[in-house]
């Protein structure tokens, strides 16, 4: 089997919204899309833990994959998420993305279960080998405690999936990135690093291609033109626009897990809010976080409304 060739560039992870009753709005999940599309993305990443992927029942995950996958058809590429604490599932889930048409799909460890080497190792190479498509492994250790991502499993696997071609990483690691990039592509020189987090200033520094962006939801035009300049490793004009989106993701971040939905709501495209147990921003709490991004002057040149 010949390996796949697949660059994802830039690739907004867009969220799941949801109705008063908790249910998928999918009139705005709509919406959303089109946003996304029309304003920058080279591809999507759904339903990623942003999207409060592990709070979809595993029938709403694959028709968040399957309405994208409409939504995107002919236009730009859908990566589809399929990480599960079982192997099977994911695997499962793996080939119905491949039969919907996903360009690529990308897993991290399996969630609860901390399996050691050689079953997390046997655990991705079964739902690679479930599929045809490009495989990228998702590198998120803060998120995901317990079995982890090594340079020694990606050369393993390597050898054993021909269309595993790529890492997310979303540690901000520089050694990591580093070590698992150069000794990746000795083995495979096509394999690509793409930063999973909005770091990518320093990840493009060392050889990330592609970068996976949650904020390009909120601030598409920011997020963008940082990509764009560092693809052409023009790393002393990317500082400020690096400087600019640490910023806001740190405004972001202090609303919690709900501050993503409540930023694109500031940004007058309303998602609604979290599916419990994950909570909203209570109402004098989120008068601040608003207060706060109003007063964040990058955010006047970006779109607002859908």
């Amino acid at each position: 089997m010949v390996t796949p060739m697949f660059t994802p560039g830039f690739v907004h992870t867009p969220v799941t919204p949801f109705a008063a009753d908790e249910t998928i709005d999918w009139s705005s999940f709509g919406r959303l899309l089109d946003f996304h599309i029309a304003n920058g993305a080279q591809a999507l990443a759904l339903p990623m833990h942003v999207a409060e992927s592990v709070s979809l029942t595993d029938a709403e995950q694959r028709e968040v994959v399957f309405f994208a996958l409409e939504k995107a058809r002919g236009k730009i590429p859908v990566i589809a998420h399929v990480s599960d604490a079982g192997t099977t599932i994911a695997a499962d889930r793996a080939a119905h993305a491949e039969r919907a048409g996903a360009a690529a799909i990308v897993i991290t460890t399996p969630y609860y279960w901390t399996p050691p080497a050689d079953m997390l190792l046997e655990h991705f190479h079964q739902i690679g080998a479930s599929v045809r498509i490009p495989v990228f492994l998702w590198h998120a250790p803060d998120e995901m405690r317990g079995s982890k991502i090594t340079t020694d499993l990606v050369l393993k696997l390597i050898s054993r999936l021909p269309n595993f071609v790529g890492v997310v990483d979303s540690s901000n690691d520089w050694q990591f990135q580093i070590n698992v990039l150069s000794n990746a592509q000795r083995a495979r020189p096509a394999f690509q690093l793409a930063c999973g987090t909005e770091y990518f200033a320093s990840a493009g520094a060392n050889g990330a291609t592609g970068f996976f962006s949650a904020l390009a939801g909120v601030a598409p035009v920011l997020t963008r033109r940082l990509y764009e300049i560092c693809r052409k490793e023009d790393y002393f004009e990317a500082r400020p626009l690096q400087t600019h989106l640490a910023a806001l993701h740190r405004i972001v971040k202090s609303g919690g897990f709900a501050g993503l939905k409540s930023a694109l709501r500031a940004m007058e495209r309303d998602c609604g809010i979290p599916r419990p147990p994950m909570e909203p921003l209570d109402a004098s709490r989120e008068q601040g976080f608003l207060g706060e991004l109003r007063r964040f002057p990058p955010l006047g040149a970006e779109p607002r409304g859908w």
